[in-house]
């Protein structure tokens, strides 16, 4: 049996599982003002209250079925464009202009939102069943400065887009990477599985043998996978390390849409307001690199996983991890397809 016929999930076009998702920018949601938001299938009206928290909801109203995009936000509430109906922040319906009786109407299915990072976030698992929004586990706890950096599409599925990190022999081959890198799996979580770099610096010539001194152990590559479509990477020298989170999602047509954001620690003083923003610039042009990395080979590529070898452990432990994670309530019941057209029922 080849190994790909034993994947039931990774890779599989219309399997989504539970985990936060990226919607928007934040800065694109107004206070006042209503938005259409889709992830895969699932369509939602997000907008800003008085309390200028994002709020988000179905996207047609359960009325006669009109976009709520079109609609009116009045303080922490939405109206209908059609009929002029209005939903309070709960989703419950307040208000219908040509009748008073209101009591048996249907509320908006409301959506978990968080804000992080420049972005809106949405949760695909159980509303009782949530986590936080990825933080770089050498970050967690402490405070951060962050930048949105290139938003980009990608012709495949997010975990092809994410295998590219810890592929390590098309660092090789594509990228010619003078380190062998080998990469150390650890799951953190039954959600969250980490890829950290073990190989030593190599001290072939004068170069390597100097870059070495600000490297105590091995080269620093710690790539952390959550979900298996939202990554984040952490590079650099022991005393200066670079921070880029890669938020995947993926599109009905098959492809990846992705945003990167820098992330940086929050430096007090003039160290920050000097410091931080040449970090967060260098650190941009660092994850543009990775975003426009292996464009071609992204935009022809038919994955199918067929013959891994040794040099493919991380990519096997992180198929298998894949394989774990449970499918989202919101999607539990649509068809999935590989890249060769095979049904599954979900």
């Amino acid at each position: 049996m080849a190994y790909s016929e034993k994947i039931k999930q990774f890779g599989i076009q219309g399997f989504v599982p539970e985990g936060w998702y990226w919607l928007k920018r934040s800065d694109e949601i107004k206070k006042g003002k209503a938005y259409p938001a889709k992830l895969m299938d699932l369509e939602v009206v997000l907008y800003r209250g008085d309390d200028d928290q994002v709020r988000a909801f179905d996207a047609y109203c359960p009325h006669m079925g009109a976009h709520l995009c079109d609609g009116f936000v009045e303080g922490n509430s939405i109206r209908c464009p059609f009929h002029y109906w209005k939903y309070d922040q709960l989703g419950i319906c307040t208000e219908i202009p040509a009748q008073k009786e209101i009591s048996n109407m249907p509320s908006l299915k409301s959506h978990k939102i968080r804000e992080a990072y420049g972005l809106v976030w949405i949760w695909t698992g159980h509303e009782d069943d949530s986590e936080p929004v990825p933080v770089i586990p050498e970050l967690v706890g402490l405070p951060l400065d962050y930048t949105l950096g290139s938003n980009f599409v990608k012709n495949c599925h997010p975990n092809v887009v994410m295998i590219n990190a810890i592929d390590v022999q098309h660092f090789r081959s594509v990228h010619q990477l003078i380190v062998d890198l080998e990469m150390k799996v650890t799951p953190l979580s039954d959600r969250c599985i980490q890829f950290s770099n073990i190989t030593p610096m190599p001290e072939s010539n004068i170069f390597l043998r100097f870059a070495k001194k600000f490297y105590k152990k091995a080269l620093t590559y710690e790539m952390t996978y959550w979900w298996g479509h939202t990554g984040s990477v952490m590079v650099g020298p022991d005393f200066l390390h670079f921070y880029i989170i890669f938020a995947l999602k993926p599109n009905l047509n098959g492809q990846t849409e992705g945003q990167t954001i820098l992330v940086t620690k929050k430096r007090k003083g003039l160290m920050g307001l000097l410091v931080n923003p040449i970090l967060l610039f260098a650190t941009k042009l660092v994850g543009n690199y990775f975003a426009k990395g292996d464009t071609i080979i992204f935009s022809r590529i038919n994955f199918k996983f067929q013959t891994p070898i040794r040099a493919d452990k991380a990519i096997i432990d992180f198929v298998e991890h894949y394989e774990k994670q449970n499918v989202a309530p919101k999607f539990s019941k649509s068809e999935v397809k590989n890249s060769h057209e095979k049904t599954v029922t979900v």
